[in-house]
């Protein structure tokens, strides 16, 4: 068995091969597996998550998703990592991270479990053309030539080249027949036109962003919203900016409303600000909203406002509701994303409807597996696009060991 890739489907499908016996080389074009592992969950690597359910995940082919993770959830990637001695901690929102909260021990003891189950490991060997004779797959690589009549692509995507993200998988599915479902980046970063944003660069507040594309809601996130010389990043536009990817490219307008102050009503932010309010005092409103904003917010959000007070005595109810408009619907404008070099993953990928979901093998080509971020399969931030990859990895993996007729791997300068 051939596994192109040493991720984390990689990884995990050739610590379960190798474990029941099978001759399994995994190849791997960058100096070391699991480089993307070792820079998830800030260094500590977001595993999975304790609430896995279908809608968590975004496909094409969503009926895909929902066989694949039939009996696959939170505990069957639980018990994995208790095989190769990585207990599990909760964190917040139900992710899952090793005990040690240090990624490196993930990519440490996946590395010598893989070895432990005797599984030929390949480095700064790049997969460049596949072929196949037969019932054998014939892979020429920058290292030689390898062959076998079971093989796992497990090469990621084209997101996060800094990492070893790129297309050769696609290539090699392409090749082989099977047809793409168009590839945009995800859990990433926006940008946008404006000025006023470049001004207000290294604000980071918990807030509330709605995504429009055309005027239309799409989409509605909370969380952390970062300003910067780019754009805006965040967790809460993490999560939003698989949609903006989808409407960037079909040409949409795409704005953001961010509400500064999610956790105040309309009212109770009018009222405080009321409150706060003292008659005779000339206090400018630039300095007179320091006491509740980031300082560089303050001059878009005068301006925006339409407020015409200049000092703090000259506010009345009138003029405070358009500063509380301004705070709770301070718009952006979105002319891109940062695209794949600063994307974590990649929506879209090999059409699943090709694929089956139980075993992972092409429908077209006997023989040929697939597993992770290569399909068109992504899930939302917080240990999901993992789970997928473990999940998947280990479907082929079961589906291939249990075809004992698999042929060892032979190799050939």
């Amino acid at each position: 068995m051939i596994i192109i890739g040493g991720g984390a489907a990689g990884l995990c499908a050739a610590i379960i091969a190798g474990r029941k016996g099978l001759n399994v080389t995994l190849l791997e074009q960058n100096n070391k597996v699991g480089k993307k592992i070792l820079v998830s969950g800030n260094g500590k690597c977001n595993i999975t998550n304790r609430h896995i359910t279908p809608h968590r995940f975004h496909s094409q082919n969503p009926d895909f998703v929902e066989a694949l993770l039939d009996n696959y959830g939170f505990k069957a990637v639980k018990a994995f990592f208790h095989t190769v001695g990585l207990p599990l901690v909760e964190g917040k929102e139900g992710k899952m991270f090793p005990m040690s909260m240090q990624a490196s021990s993930v990519v440490d003891i996946l590395l010598y479990e893989a070895q432990q189950a005797g599984v030929k490991i390949i480095c700064n060997c790049r997969a460049e053309r596949i072929e196949k004779n037969g019932e054998v797959f014939r892979i020429e690589t920058s290292q030689g030539v390898f062959s076998s009549t079971k093989l796992l692509i497990a090469s990621g995507s084209v997101a996060a080249p800094k990492l070893g993200g790129s297309d050769a998988g696609y290539a090699f599915a392409t090749r082989m027949g099977h047809s793409l479902v168009a590839r945009r980046p995800s859990l990433v970063q926006l940008c946008s036109e404006e000025q006023w944003v470049k001004a207000c660069a290294g604000v980071k507040i918990k807030g509330h962003a709605t995504l429009f594309a055309n005027g239309e809601t799409v989409a509605q996130k909370e969380g952390d919203l970062l300003f910067t010389n780019y754009g805006i990043s965040g967790l809460a536009i993490l999560d939003l900016s698989r949609q903006a990817a989808h409407h960037l490219a079909q040409f949409d307008y795409c704005e953001l409303s961010l509400d500064l102050m999610p956790n105040f009503s309309k009212e109770r932010l009018t009222n405080l600000l009321l409150q706060n309010l003292h008659a005779e005092s000339n206090k400018p409103l630039s300095l007179w909203l320091q006491g509740i904003l980031p300082k560089k917010l303050i001059p878009h959000i005068l301006n925006v406002s339409g407020c015409k007070a200049n000092t703090e005595k000259f506010l009345n109810r009138k003029e405070i509701g358009k500063l509380v408009y301004a705070i709770k619907h301070l718009r952006l404008s979105i002319s891109d994303t940062r695209g794949f070099a600063y994307a974590e993953v990649a929506a879209g990928g090999v059409d699943t409807t090709e694929i089956d979901p139980v075993t992972m093998a092409s429908k077209y080509v006997p023989g040929l597996y697939f597993a992770g971020e290569i399909l068109d399969v992504d899930g939302d931030r917080g240990g999901f696009n993992f789970h997928f990859a473990w999940v998947s990895a280990m479907r082929a993996a079961a589906a291939i060991t249990s075809d004992r007729a698999s042929s060892d791997t032979s190799t050939s300068a």
